[in-house]
């Protein structure tokens, strides 16, 4: 297994290590409810160094990334980012990342680890425009400081003002030592992603430094554990779980960063017709105030039919209730309707609700 420049940082402080996308990676440092609510009420930080990192660079980088993403890059001007997805030309997804504008010629696409291998050879396999495309995802570590009081955390050991609106980002020197600070993150709170370059030594010194600028606002570690719990309350989709190359982005609620207005890109036709013929199923939000955990594949059912299958779920620990995500049969999938979790031969019932399923 892979190892970040964090982990014997994660080992010293007891965490629960487990294999994640080929990294060792903590899971739980005490416990996944304590820290899903420090990053809820307070402030919390992941290593997310896992994640890839890959540049594109050249005179058409805007055209490439144009090319092989959904959302509209024209749209970005340097310093901002973008929520958006790569499809197969059927359509499914390939995967959603983050694009970073650093210039017209200049772009970073953050994608997932589990995905990253699999992503650069597809971008290289549709580089038709001369880009060059770079994977620093090994030369990069990753944290997400996430919280309440990211922001006055932040702002302790930034040679800048942390005035960045969401989606934006900047360069600055973090304790000391360059990096990219970016106003984002997966968890729906106030947050910022802190991209650097350096060993163990520089991860340490800035870690530490993270956290003795947070320790009077009750700064935790945060595992992976309350990373999917926290997403999840904000209904935002886990490649794997609520989306992969058998989703289209429109069925899954991601309607929103898929731009059919764009000249082109890779599916578009495809999408173009999904959405006149109009979808078959739906990626809905439910809540049950029954005592149960909805796990991955769980089968859904109305009057005793089953109309779809559960994708992501939990127990909230803000609402204290069962929550999940799944696609259910488009005329079952409106807000309201019932819709019941089949779990060892019995139906239980839970309602499709708007997302998010906790209001910021």
């Amino acid at each position: 297994m892979k190892k970040t420049n964090f982990t014997e940082i994660h080992r010293k402080l007891g965490a629960k290590l487990v294999e994640f996308a080929g990294f060792e990676m903590p899971v739980q440092y005490h416990s996944i409810i304590n820290e899903h609510k420090a990053v809820r009420n307070k402030v919390g930080v992941f290593d997310v160094s896992h994640m890839g990192e890959i540049f594109i660079r050249g005179e058409k980088a805007l055209n490439f990334v144009q090319h092989i993403t959904v959302n509209d890059a024209a749209a970005l001007t340097d310093g901002r980012v973008q929520y958006s997805a790569m499809c197969y030309p059927d359509g499914g997804i390939v995967d959603d990342l983050l694009v970073y504008r650093i210039s017209e010629k200049e772009f970073l696409l953050v994608v997932n680890a589990s995905n990253k291998d699999k992503d650069y050879n597809w971008m290289k396999e549709n580089n038709t425009f001369g880009v060059d495309i770079i994977d620093e995802s090994d030369e990069y570590s990753l944290l997400a400081v996430q919280g309440p009081f990211s922001k006055k955390t932040i702002a302790k050991i930034c040679d800048k003002p942390i005035d960045l609106e969401y989606y934006h980002f900047f360069f600055a020197k973090i304790a000391g030592f360059d990096m990219i600070v970016s106003r984002t993150g997966y968890t729906g709170e106030l947050g910022y992603e802190l991209y650097f370059k350096g060993d163990e030594a520089t991860a340490e010194k800035i870690w530490n430094a993270v956290f003795a600028a947070g320790e009077e606002f009750g700064i935790e570690p945060v595992g992976l554990g309350a990373r999917d719990s926290l997403r999840l309350e904000m209904g935002f989709c886990l490649y794997g779980n609520d989306i992969d190359k058998t989703t289209n982005p429109l069925e899954a609620g991601l309607g929103w960063i898929t731009k059919l207005k764009k000249e082109e890109f890779i599916a578009i036709d495809v999408l173009k017709k999904v959405k006149e013929e109009g979808l078959k199923r739906k990626l809905v939000a439910l809540v049950s105030d029954e005592k149960v955990f909805p796990r991955h594949n769980y089968e859904l059912s109305v009057n005793g039919q089953v109309v779809g299958f559960v994708t992501s779920g939990t127990v909230s620990p803000i609402l204290e209730k069962a929550i999940a995500l799944g696609y259910v049969e488009i005329e079952h999938a409106f807000e309201g309707n019932i819709v019941n979790f089949l779990i060892r031969g019995k139906e239980i019932p839970a309602k499709i609700v708007k997302l998010p399923f906790i209001t910021k």
